[in-house]
């Protein structure tokens, strides 16, 4: 048997090391036109496209020439918040408009923990296109916080926050305790306003799955009350790979008491949840997931959806509602029967990690919407994402197609100057997104 391995081998590197060369872009849809493949509320989706050896196509990361930096819509001005970070995955803003960023990347395993899905041949190839991808550097670890007193669109005050975390990335302030989703845990400090630091020791407030890791990053919002977190936690690989018990609690969003810790499963059966928000006028929860990979460019569409209490979203056995996916074995019907399909598909391989609501505050077309941060694909044919999106709403709902935000991410010839996680709005209604092969935390505002 393992001479016949040895072929599969060579030739998963050596398609592994030519993607890396890049590829480019795919366009954005013009308006008036028809949406893209996988956008829309109803996206049409084509048949599965199985490949003995899965397509891999990253962008290498480059980080940004000087003198270079996003582009965004003209009457918007970007600058550069910090650079010089390490990782930085998140963003959160204070009440005070201080800004704290998340430097953090996937932790080792813990207790032994194995991952089947990374492991061998096809784990190291994966392993290899991520690191050129930016992805292998050693998390931080830390938080870090920011200040720009004179408005200026540029951090004056760059000052370690917080360090000896977890792979820390979502966080949340209540009254006067700061909460913070390391990769198993969700804990929390005392904080005051002002502060530039914290040395208390953190408290657990609940446990989070964790293990292996496959999907790491752990994202928290509070309740408009304060009384509920909500908590996401992604899948432990692509469709169950590692076998069900491997996957208890995750691919969810979980309620968390903020007194007393105890938590519930809020909804599951989404594979890899991060961005969470409340759109301002439905007051519903919404998140951003990035689906399954290896059925083809065009599928599955990751999405952007409302999440209702107790509702399956179909992972691992059916993706956007109950269309089944025949690889997972054993197959569930009964499960499959009752997935809800998302609200509004993004595109495939996307991938989108940050959402926040627009407050009205930066106005004109993006007054009401939802900003999305698109990491950018790594198994798809042409290269999609990389950059930021806005999807307009109306009446709670999506009402058109994503216009690309913040772009200028990718070079020329395919190589990533950045990649897009977490956004937020600032104090002053700016966009700030983190972008983590660039080390930079930028800032869209109206003018210049």
């Amino acid at each position: 048997m393992k001479p016949k391995a040895f072929p599969l081998a060579s030739s998963l590197l050596a398609a592994t090391l030519a993607a890396c060369a890049g590829a480019p872009l795919a366009q954005g849809t013009p308006q008036g036109t028809a949406p893209a493949p996988g956008v829309g509320p109803n996206p049409q989706l084509p048949a599965p496209a199985k490949r003995l050896i899965p397509t891999v196509n990253i962008a290498p990361a480059d980080g940004w020439p000087q003198g270079t930096m996003p582009k965004a819509p003209a009457g918007f001005k970007v600058t550069a918040l910090a650079s010089g970070l390490d990782h930085p995955r998140w963003v959160y803003t204070l009440p005070n408009g201080d800004v704290l960023v998340a430097e953090s990347n996937k932790p080792p395993a813990k207790d032994g923990a194995r991952n089947v899905h990374a492991e061998g041949v096809r784990g190291k190839a994966m392993g290899l296109v991520m690191k050129r991808a930016g992805a292998g550097v050693p998390s931080a670890d830390r938080i870090t916080l920011l200040r720009d007193a004179d408005g200026d669109g540029v951090a004056e005050v760059k000052q370690v926050f917080m360090t000896g975390l977890f792979s820390p990335f979502g966080m949340a302030l209540v009254g006067n305790e700061l909460f913070i989703a390391n990769a198993d845990a969700i804990v929390k400090v005392p904080y005051q306003a002002g502060q530039t630091s914290i040395s208390a020791r953190p408290v657990k407030v609940t446990d989070l799955p964790a293990g292996a890791n496959h999907h790491w990053t752990k994202n928290i919002i509070a309740s408009a009350d304060g009384s509920k977190l909500y908590a996401t936690v992604g899948s432990n690989s692509n469709i169950g790979d590692n076998g069900m018990a491997a996957e208890d609690g995750r691919a969810a969003i979980w309620e968390v008491d903020r007194a007393s810790g105890s938590k519930r499963l809020f909804a599951s059966g989404l594979r890899n949840p991060n961005g969470l928000g409340w759109e301002p006028e439905s007051k519903a929860l919404w998140t951003v997931v990035n689906e399954r990979d290896e059925l083809g460019n065009d599928l599955v569409p990751d999405y952007l959806t409302s999440v209702k209490d107790g509702a399956f979203y179909g992972w691992p056995w059916s993706y956007w509602g109950n269309k089944v996916d025949a690889r997972v074995k054993p197959a569930n019907p009964q499960m499959v029967a009752k997935a809800i399909a998302p609200d509004y598909g993004l595109g495939s391989h996307v991938a989108p990690l940050g959402l926040v609501f627009s407050d009205g505050r930066i106005g004109g077309n993006y007054a009401s919407g939802a900003f999305i941060g698109q990491h950018g694909s790594w198994n798809r044919k042409t290269l999609t994402g990389y950059n930021v999106v806005f999807v307009p709403f109306a009446f709670g709902k999506p009402t058109g197609q994503p216009v690309e935000f913040l772009g200028g991410f990718l070079s020329n010839n395919g190589n990533a100057y950045g990649r897009p996680v977490g956004v937020a709005l600032d104090g002053k209604g700016a966009l700030l997104v983190a972008d983590d092969v660039g080390n930079v935390v930028w800032r869209v505002a109206p003018g210049g």
